[in-house]
């Protein structure tokens, strides 16, 4: 079986490996490098950035350990750059290493789905190849979205494509947009000395999470000196030689050096043939059964261009059920424990639903917390911030949970597990816990759902 991968993000890349182990011939069509957005401009990137900034208060931190330093910390950005270039780099080969391993084709150029069986590939020379494919997987992912009214110049208005290859730390900066992108831009170059003023149109940061988790992240921000202004908007944006102003819909006006505008992402599906094969869409995405099949037979998408989170382990396990399918095996997604993660300090990690959801819903739901002041392991390592939090429905079924503290994205797994077999507070709460560690927080607070938390105030 002949299968056509078009783009090589995390979904793309992984369903080709995956096609390949299953036997089937595999070709990946990529106009730039493996591992798309994730990899290059997203997540892999933005989180060296951010180790970078967090050893900077690692050592700012030190004298609380006993450790003299000197307040004296001078930061090379250039450094801070390369170093981020060369893990994305490294990780790049790691992928052109397995295609190869594999012996998965691979095609530079833009690809055009010409038919179900059929995709016409455009070098950057404009040489045409026609690729044969039995099956077609659309991994094409996503491109940020700048509104009109921002004269998006790529040098003083700039998406996070740009941001994440800045030569020089900016003075100050606008960020349009408080959620993932924007808060983990925002604390990363207020580390390094920017100032920064974060505008949301909603009433909290990380709009789709609760406002008690949001409020977690706005104390730390408050405590960074980031200026938050929530449930306002931009009305005009002027480019000059000094840089950005803008006008708010309070009548405010904000001026800086740079504006990185991240309001969202839109489906990369720009000259892929949609219209002409009659794909069905709704909003801009694909329309895909559970088994990522579009209306088309033998046409799957994943990813950032369908009706799904616009995450990169959503695309990858998205990839896997498409390529199941395609070669006549039975999987699934199950959306209801996708995990969502913000890097920044403290760290944010939720999975399921949220209050707000089930509120809105009419469910009743039961609620367990913990806060990690309340562990040894929090205070001897001297990261107190934070909580746990989580969420049962009347038959004590775990139905959403939050962690926003140190290394609350590593820890959620537990939580996102729980959800994804439909676990109950009563069985995993039982579990022993090793101590001392963080993961005390998961218990105590899944004890806490009974009132039986031996530990809280």
């Amino acid at each position: 079986m002949k299968i056509v991968v078009v783009g090589a993000g995390p979904g793309g890349y992984v369903a080709a490996i995956k096609a390949a182990l299953l036997g089937a011939e595999v070709t990946v069509i990529e106009k730039y490098k493996p591992g798309g957005t994730c990899l290059n401009w997203g997540c892999i990137p933005t989180k060296s950035l951010l180790a970078a900034s967090e050893r900077i208060d690692m050592v700012k931190e030190a004298e609380d350990f006993g450790i003299e330093i000197g307040s004296d910390i001078k930061v090379d950005f250039s450094k801070i750059m390369d170093r981020k270039n060369k893990i994305v780099t490294n990780l790049v080969k790691g992928i052109e290493h397995l295609f190869a391993q594999k012996k998965i084709t691979v095609v530079k150029g833009h690809g055009k789905i010409l038919s179900s069986t059929e995709v016409l590939v455009t070098d950057e020379d404009n040489n045409t190849q026609t690729i044969p494919a039995d099956k077609i997987i659309i991994a094409t992912g996503s491109a940020p979205i700048v509104p009109p009214m921002f004269p998006y110049d790529k040098t003083k208005v700039i998406t996070s494509d740009e941001a994440m290859n800045l030569t020089e730390i900016p003075k100050s900066m606008i960020i349009v947009g408080g959620g993932v992108i924007g808060c983990e831009f925002g604390q990363f170059y207020r580390k390094l000395g920017t100032e920064i003023t974060i505008v949301e149109m909603a009433d909290h940061l990380l709009p789709f999470e609760d406002d008690d988790v949001a409020k977690q992240l706005a104390r730390s921000f408050k405590k960074d000196k980031i200026k938050v202004m929530t449930s306002d908007s931009i009305t005009k944006v002027e480019v000059n030689d000094n840089g950005v102003t803008a006008e708010l819909g309070s009548g405010k006006s904000l001026t800086a050096e740079l504006m990185i505008v991240s309001v969202g992402r839109r489906p990369y599906l720009d000259n892929l043939g949609v219209e002409e094969l009659g794909l069905a869409s709704e909003r801009g995405k694909l329309i895909v059964d559970e088994n990522m099949m579009t209306n088309v037979d033998g046409i799957y998408a994943i990813g950032d261009v369908i009706n799904s989170p616009m995450l990169a382990h959503v695309a990858s396990k998205e990839g896997l059920v498409a390529v199941d399918h395609a070669v006549g095996k039975k999987s699934s997604v199950n959306y209801d424990a996708v995990p969502r993660c913000v890097y920044t300090d403290p760290e944010v990690a939720a999975v399921g639903k949220t209050e707000r959801e089930l509120t809105e819903k009419g469910i009743a739901y039961h609620v367990g917390s913990f806060e990690f002041r309340g562990l040894g392991k929090a205070q001897a390592i001297g990261k107190l911030q934070g909580s746990v939090k989580v969420l049962t429905d009347d038959n004590d079924v775990i139905v959403g949970a939050s962690v926003v503290g140190p290394h609350a994205t590593d820890l959620l797994t537990e939580l996102t597990l729980a959800v994804h077999l439909k676990l109950t507070a009563a069985q995993v709460g039982d579990v022993i816990h090793p101590h001392p560690t963080l993961s005390e927080a998961l218990m105590e607070a899944l004890h806490d759902v009974h009132g039986q938390c031996v530990h809280k105030v």
